[in-house]
């Protein structure tokens, strides 16, 4: 109840101020232009003689850059504004354990992506009216679309943790963000037969560092390929970052 009581609080935040209605506008704005860029092809007669796919691509392949602007706005004032003005310590001083404050601000702002996400469900719509498109690949493009957005949220939590200013809080939620999307352009740099030795067999570094990318583990779900390795990537990431952000607070707490 203390999370759901956090969330609750900080979701209403969220509306009591521009920043969800600018975001939501902005989201449905950028995802609107990949749509119609999309459907003015899908829709012309002559589409038919390219068998061009009814595919939610146009968007959902295109999620990676919305959410680099998205996240970090969504979070960057979530702890960093509460340190600034010293109302962190009311949230310390209330029944209310670090990771419950953690959770609670995480799960609002993972429900605002949700409600964001859901608006663009009459784009499948109009696909399904108008052509014939693959409903399962559909349903695990969304899938991804939710568990992308659920690790980018969660790094931005993290970034808001360790600083007061919200302009840094989300140029390092950004930073971040671009290097684990990046960091899988240096893997064809390595050798592809240098391994090391582990305990456990021999790791790859080229290997290691492509599966590190958060991107790498997304594009599968656009395909229509749920692979649990990609579930659990994404899943580790948000309990990393989570538990992090708890620690920061709690080392904040006795400074």
């Amino acid at each position: 109840m203390n999370v759901l009581n956090v969330a609750a609080r900080e979701l209403r935040s969220y509306f009591a101020s521009p920043i969800a209605y600018m975001t939501i506008f902005g989201f449905l704005v950028i995802t609107g232009i990949f749509f119609a860029s999309y459907a003015a092809v899908f829709m012309d007669p002559r589409a038919l003689m390219y068998n061009i796919p009814a595919t939610m691509d146009a968007i959902l392949s295109n999620l990676v850059i919305v959410l680099l602007l998205i996240a970090p706005a969504l979070t960057m004032r979530l702890l960093a504004e509460e340190q600034r003005s010293g109302t962190i310590e009311l949230l310390m001083t209330a029944p209310l354990r670090d990771w419950q404050v953690v959770l609670g601000k995480y799960l609002a702002a993972f429900a605002l992506y949700l409600i964001m996400l859901a608006l663009t469900l009459y784009y499948p719509v109009i696909l399904l009216v108008f052509g014939s498109p693959d409903v399962g690949v559909m349903v695990t493009s969304y899938v991804g679309a939710i568990l992308l957005g659920a690790a980018f949220l969660a790094v931005g939590v993290l970034a808001s943790a360790l600083t007061r200013n919200q302009i840094v809080a989300a140029v390092l939620a950004l930073g971040t963000l671009l290097f684990l999307w990046l960091i899988e352009v240096f893997a064809p740099l390595l050798p592809t037969d240098l391994t090391l030795p582990l305990a456990g067999g021999a790791l790859n570094p080229a290997e290691a560092l492509q599966n590190l990318s958060i991107i790498h583990h997304y594009f599968d779900f656009t395909k229509g390929i749920v692979d649990t390795r990609h579930v659990l990537y994404y899943l580790s990431v948000v309990a990393i970052c989570l538990f992090l952000a708890t620690r920061v607070l709690e080392i904040r707490r006795w400074r």
